[in-house]
């Protein structure tokens, strides 16, 4: 299989994991990711992963992933996500408080045998500060 094909076939699983997120099937994150799971350096697991997704779908309940742009090779996956979303409450220690917020994550992932083995992940917090201000 070439790189580019590799490539390809990488893409190609991140989009079914996003679109497993977006449809919230997390019963299903096993096909996407590994059982040891690490984000932004803490040893999450599986579980871990899938508690923090279903806390932030608890949090922001209109929370969909758009992956505006996505590059990927054989082991890499690197992704500006778009959230135009409403926190109910706090979100990044912001009082948003129901108002609704458009902002992007950087995200970084490090794949292990074709599934997610790391996750690094920077939120453009200023934007969400500076659209909480009144």
């Amino acid at each position: 299989m070439s790189d580019l094909s590799k490539a390809a076939a990488t893409a190609g699983m991140y989009k079914q994991y996003i679109a497993c997120l977006n449809a919230r099937t997390l019963n299903k994150l096993d096909q996407f990711v590994t059982p040891d799971v690490v984000h932004n350096g803490r040893a999450l697991g599986l579980d871990g992963y899938r508690a923090m997704l279903e806390e932030n779908f608890r949090d922001i309940p209109d929370l969909y992933f758009n992956a505006d742009l996505v590059l990927a090779n054989e082991n890499h996956v690197a992704s500006r996500l778009r959230f135009d979303c409403t926190p109910v409450k706090n979100f990044l220690g912001v009082a948003v408080n129901g108002r609704r917020i458009l902002f992007y994550e950087h995200a970084f992932y490090a794949l292990s045998e074709g599934k997610v083995g790391q996750v690094f992940s920077v939120i453009d917090k200023t934007a969400v500060e500076a659209q909480a201000r009144p």
